[in-house]
């Protein structure tokens, strides 16, 4: 009786955790309309299986033809993110992140066929990065390096990268003092059904 017992109260509290971890995990649309720019952090600094975690989520991305093209460059090194940031004509931000991920092409990896394509895949990747800083209560903003040439290059250099590496942007990381709010940006006028008329 004693056994049946504590195995029934065992179940109870595996039941009552599992729930309260369920419900501490927010869901994908809350994290899609939370989403911000966050350019203003705190000093914590984030972790390498933190930065890890965003990397394959954006390795979870679609591509074409599943080339997965991307290569990804990560910055955790506070003077590299400085150096960086004076590169970059809007990377002020990266002054006071406390990593960066490079979103890049490994060119060797696109597709004949569909030449162009890399840059919706490695889009694609770097919105899952967004959303999955979200998610684990980062901030993260998205900093244009492509199409911009001299961008292209000076990043390039600095990361020492082969020509068959284009970054596409840097993805400033960091955990956010609170200051940037989401925006409601729905707008019905911006979508019609079926076609136009």
């Amino acid at each position: 009786m004693k056994k049946l017992l504590l195995l029934l109260l065992f179940s109870v509290l595996l039941g009552y955790l599992l729930l309260a971890q369920e419900e501490s995990i927010p869901d994908v649309l809350t994290v899609i309309h939370s989403r911000k720019s966050v350019r203003s952090y705190t000093d914590q600094k984030v972790s390498r299986d933190q930065l890890t975690t965003l990397v394959k989520a954006g390795m979870a991305a679609p591509t074409a033809m599943n080339k997965q093209p991307w290569f990804f460059v990560v910055i955790d090194d506070k003077e590299m993110l400085s150096t960086l940031a004076n590169k970059m004509m809007f990377g002020n931000m990266l002054n006071f992140a406390s990593a960066a991920i490079v979103v890049c092409v490994d060119m060797r990896r696109v597709p004949d066929a569909l030449p162009k394509f890399w840059v919706q895949d490695c889009s694609a990747a770097s919105h899952n990065i967004l959303l999955a800083a979200e998610g684990t209560g980062l901030g993260a903003v998205w900093i244009g390096v492509y199409p911009n040439k001299i961008a292209v290059r000076k990043v390039r250099k600095f990361l020492n990268l082969p020509r068959h590496y284009v970054p596409l942007n840097i993805i400033s990381i960091g955990y956010p003092d609170g200051s940037e709010r989401p925006k409601n940006k729905w707008d019905e006028n911006r979508v019609i059904w079926n076609k136009n008329d």
